[in-house]
């Protein structure tokens, strides 16, 4: 039996095997797994260089060429098309996806978010984070890569970022036990 391909591509078309082998990529387990086709005893991998080319149930691998099952919750992943339907790809794992303007859910600017929240970058990925509440730390650094990865929203409204030590003379050093807390501000 002669592989079928698609005609512009010169890939294994995934439909057409399906039918004639009755294999079906929803039985697969959704690991990270090439899929092969086994055609008169020899398995095919099938290769691919767009999602298209893999069919249902399958996504392509591009770093590999090779179409692989979607994933399923908590599994690895780089894209949300990577996922089963109704997940995500946020943080590198497939996840549920959080509704909009809700804490956790993805947005790209402030107005994305609850009133009580921002938009700000969580390990590399925007997503809706609550304004910090009186009390809490809030000095951000001016740069650096922990900033550029993990941003921190602003205080909460009527609240402003303050030190009760007094300012110095002598540039400022940030530590973790600094005491900038959000706080109403002094009049």
């Amino acid at each position: 039996m002669a592989v079928p391909t698609h005609p512009q591509t010169s890939l294994i078309d995934i439909d057409v095997l399906e039918r004639a082998r009755g294999w079906s990529a929803e039985t697969g387990n959704g690991l990270k797994e090439e899929i092969s086709i086994n055609l008169g005893g020899e398995n095919m991998r099938v290769t691919c260089d767009h999602d298209r080319a893999c069919g249902k149930g399958l996504f392509c691998d591009r770093h590999f060429g090779l179409c692989v099952a979607l994933r399923h919750e908590g599994q690895f992943c780089r894209k949300d098309s990577q996922c089963v339907r109704g997940l995500g790809c946020m943080f590198g794992r497939c996840q549920q996806i959080i509704p909009g303007g809700r804490e956790g859910s993805r947005c790209q600017q402030d107005e994305d978010c609850s009133p009580s929240m921002c938009c700000a970058r969580h390990h590399g990925e925007m997503i809706c984070k609550r304004k910090i509440p009186a009390g809490e730390r809030c000095f951000i650094p001016e740069g650096g890569l922990a900033f550029s990865i993990n941003q921190q929203c602003p205080c909460d409204e009527g609240l402003v970022c303050s030190s009760k030590t007094p300012l110095r003379e002598k540039e400022f050093v940030y530590s973790h036990s600094s005491d900038w807390k959000c706080t109403a501000p002094s009049e």
